[in-house]
């Protein structure tokens, strides 16, 4: 009897070891999406990626991003917290290319690992890219403009912050394709902030300024509902190709009675969804070394393949 009660005391004793020795395998790991901006239908589109992969995977997710896209320093703060908070990787999009360097360089340093999602940013740091391949899809916008056009294009450009890379990126695209094309020439670009109300205002301008102008391309979410209003405001649905970025209820409106002629919509769900995926790798070991580029998908949708399966899917992402 003493006996058998020893075995089992031990026997105890054995699972109490082997319980403690495996909790700190079984902690959830602590994960922070610092974005550009948490308002618009293109963020709220990655944040349900983000969920998704974090229920998938067990993670403890943050996310966070200041009120407009063009306020770095507030994503700054925002990194350092993330990290003065315990997240062991970031998920990281840059509002500034150069900018933001530092702050993702100091989390780095701190052991947090990066994963950059929709815009990069100027740091060695970053283990991952995930995203639009922005020169080839500013060659789409482009393309969609010289296909819908048959005379001469006279193009106006409606790109966000200078320091956004991947607005700078899509710039570059679509100006070497429209120069390769021979038949069409830039009358003017300006840079607006990311807000449809002022991107309204400027473009209007633009447009008063250069009458010339037929087609508009807008680079992303905030610019292309700014523009399509301005478009339609002005009455020039019938006299202005218009192409703009991603998918929002006005911009679908906009494909749907003319104002808007394109749109090249990009898959958020896929970044915010793998950003949060390779996080989880990195931090368990899992898959290897990172793929240093992951290319989400791109598509042009226009009033002749907007009702298509594919083309509802890339437009209504996450609905």
């Amino acid at each position: 009897m003493k006996r058998s009660k020893a075995l089992v005391c031990a026997l105890l004793a054995a699972c109490l070891c082997a319980c403690t020795a495996a909790a700190p395998a079984g902690a959830r790991h602590r994960v922070a999406i610092v974005a550009k901006s948490t308002r618009t239908e293109f963020w709220l589109s990655v944040f349900a990626g983000a969920e998704a992969a974090a229920t998938e995977y067990n993670i403890e997710l943050s996310i966070t991003g200041p009120e407009t896209e063009e306020d770095y320093e507030t994503q700054n703060r925002m990194v350092a917290d993330a990290v003065a908070d315990g997240a062991e990787a970031l998920v990281f999009s840059a509002i500034d290319y150069e900018n933001n360097a530092a702050a993702i360089d100091a989390a780095a340093e701190s052991g947090v690992r990066i994963v950059a999602i929709d815009s990069n940013v100027d740091s060695s740091a970053v283990q991952t890219y995930i995203g639009t391949d922005n020169y080839a899809a500013g060659q789409m916008a482009a393309q969609a403009a010289l296909d819908g056009v048959e005379e001469q294009l006279t193009v106006g450009i409606v790109n966000y912050d200078v320091s956004s890379a991947n607005g700078q990126e899509r710039e570059r695209g679509a100006v070497d394709a429209f120069e390769q094309s021979g038949r069409a020439r830039v009358a003017a670009v300006i840079n607006t902030l990311a807000e449809a109300a002022r991107a309204q205002a400027d473009t209007a301008a633009m447009l008063a300024e250069h009458p010339e102008i037929n087609v508009l391309l807008a680079f992303n979410e905030p610019t292309s509902v700014g523009a399509a209003d301005a478009v339609e405001g002005m009455g020039l649905a019938e006299e202005v190709f218009l192409v703009g970025f991603d998918s929002n209820v006005a911009t679908i409106d906009g494909l749907q009675d003319g104002t808007v002629d394109a749109l090249i919509v990009q898959n958020p769900y896929a970044m915010g969804y793998l950003g949060v995926e390779s996080a989880y790798r990195l931090l368990s070991g899992q898959g290897g070394s990172p793929e240093a580029t992951v290319d989400t998908s791109t598509r042009i949708v226009n009033r002749d393949n907007m009702f298509t399966m594919d083309s509802q899917k890339a437009l209504f992402a996450f609905e």
